[in-house]
């Protein structure tokens, strides 16, 4: 799905009003509808107490307060306009709620929370995605300190008021706490940034039909990744296909004590597809990895605690090195002479992101399509520290493209970023992956989508999604709190199946 910065989206707005044809009364109403349905399927049964302001945002809070007055609901409203000014279609829509009888609270000088039930559903339409400066002071700032304050359910229309579309400083505004966030046809940029999460709460798109010639023609960096999105990558086998035929990997992972590193990234690459997978480990976990992992072979190194050797790549279609590792000097030597030496191209984990920053000029010597996967923690080693997921998500795309690697920032909704510097949201995962091993079955997905062939940008994508899909399916079995990463490995072929049936 391609999302915009919310300027583009006005753009997009006003194409459909003119193009479809439709009224933007008709539309605002469009989006009502969708809004109040999927409150209902919420919070059937419950009051409500609707907070409004004078735009748009405002109007489609009137539109949804009427529409949950027809449906029987309980309904309070105040309308929250410090200039005496309205748009056009919030006024319209003023109009049609007090001709039905709902009374309408006016909020213009000062306010005072008012007292309500411990049952009803705050609904915040104080501000949209249009909102450009951060709220920090005036009477909208109380409305959102009076909200804030109370313990009541709060669902956002759009966005949770206050909150910027791209770049903001929680420190320094005022923002409304969601418990549910409704936004309109596309994610917001800043809804997926870790800092917002506690403002956004729950996360759910509402497709108003907006111009798909629109959002087709207008060019944007950023994709939230759905199924739709990842269907057309996973393509069918061949049937006289053979082992030869999806690659060779080779798995450079574990030191004495981190053998299961080895294991869990091993077992990913074999289910999600590589046809030859050799794990190279010190001989001390030689054993674990034969008996652990059938399937593949090893390559023994000749020291017994950790990677030192020099290896032969010539014969791989794609190396992965990093997991359990270690970072002694042995491995720091072996891990440079590997990126000096590789052609194959390569993906970048855990150990071997902390020796990389140690070492930013090879950096520059990494292969054509190679992979690199830091957490928030190893980009700052790599890169720098930043000041929000904003700054960080420019300097991943400024360095994607310098560089001429895929970079693969994890978190709750992983970003894909490529060297044409698109930016790549996932959709897939639960909290309860954040847990020691999942990030090297990550890394195993996405060697083995590497050595079948896949480009880097789609090798990531693919591997992060499923991968995430995994831990979705492992999280209904197990629930997210006793989720491990053996659990999301045992979840891959269901994953993979799904896909595979275009589920």
């Amino acid at each position: 799905m391609k999302f915009f910065n919310t300027p583009i989206i006005k753009a997009i707005d006003a194409y459909t009003i003119e193009n479809e044809p439709v009224a933007s009364i008709d539309l605002m109403e469009r989006a009502a509808r969708a809004l109040t349905t999927a409150i209902l399927e919420r919070y059937a049964g419950r009051g409500f107490a609707v907070f409004a302001g004078p735009g748009n945002n405002g109007g489609d809070g009137l539109a949804v307060a009427r529409m949950l007055h027809n449906a029987g609901c309980s309904v309070e409203v105040w309308l929250v306009n410090p200039k005496g000014k309205l748009s056009a279609d919030c006024a319209v829509n003023l109009e049609r709620l007090l001709g039905i009888g709902v009374p309408v609270i006016q909020v213009a000088d000062s306010f005072a929370m008012p007292s309500i039930s411990n049952g009803a559903v705050i609904i915040d339409a104080l501000f949209g995605s249009g909102l450009d400066r951060p709220v920090v002071n005036g009477l909208f700032a109380d409305v959102i300190r009076g909200i804030d304050a109370v313990d009541n359910d709060v669902v956002a229309i759009d966005m949770p008021s206050g909150l910027l579309g791209a770049d903001n400083d929680p420190s320094l505004q005022l923002i409304v706490l969601a418990t549910l966030t409704l936004t309109l046809q596309f994610p917001k940029l800043s809804q997926l940034f870790a800092e917002n999460d506690m403002f956004v709460g729950e996360l759910k798109i509402l497709d108003i039909a907006l111009s798909q010639r629109a959002i087709a023609e207008t060019p944007s960096p950023f994709e939230y990744t759905c199924k739709e999105d990842i269907l057309p990558l996973a393509k069918p086998r061949a049937k006289h296909a053979h082992k030869g035929v999806f690659g060779r990997a080779l798995l450079v992972a574990g030191s004495r004590g981190m053998a299961g590193a080895s294991v869990l990234a091993a077992r990913s690459a074999l289910r999600s597809g590589v046809g030859l997978l050799t794990v190279h480990v010190p001989a001390c976990n030689n054993s674990i990895v034969q008996v652990a992992v059938p399937e593949a072979m090893t390559s023994i190194d000749n020291n017994e605690n950790c990677f030192s050797d020099f290896i032969e790549t010539e014969r791989y279609t794609a190396v992965a090195v990093g997991p359990g590792i270690g970072q002694s000097e042995e491995c720091e030597a072996a891990l440079l002479n590997l990126i000096d030496t590789c052609k194959a191209p390569m993906v970048l984990d855990a150990d071997a992101l902390n020796i990389l920053a140690r070492n930013p000029k090879y950096m520059q010597r990494l292969p054509h399509g190679s992979i690199i996967t830091p957490h928030i923690g190893e980009f700052a080693r790599l890169f720098g520290a930043t000041d929000s997921s904003y700054v960080r998500l420019q300097a991943a795309q400024v360095y994607a493209m310098t560089f001429g690697v895929t970079i693969v920032l994890k978190g709750a909704y992983t970003v894909v970023v490529t060297q044409l510097g698109t930016m790549h949201f996932n959709s897939t995962g639960n909290p309860g992956m954040a847990t020691g091993g999942c990030g090297d079955v990550l890394t195993g997905c996405i060697l083995s989508l590497l050595a079948q062939g896949f480009a880097a940008p789609d090798a990531a994508r693919l591997a992060v999604y499923v991968h995430g899909l995994a831990g979705d399916i492992a999280a209904k079995e197990k629930g997210e709190t006793a989720l491990v990463a053996g659990d999301v490995v045992d979840c891959l072929p269901r994953a993979w199946r799904l896909l595979e049936e275009g589920k």
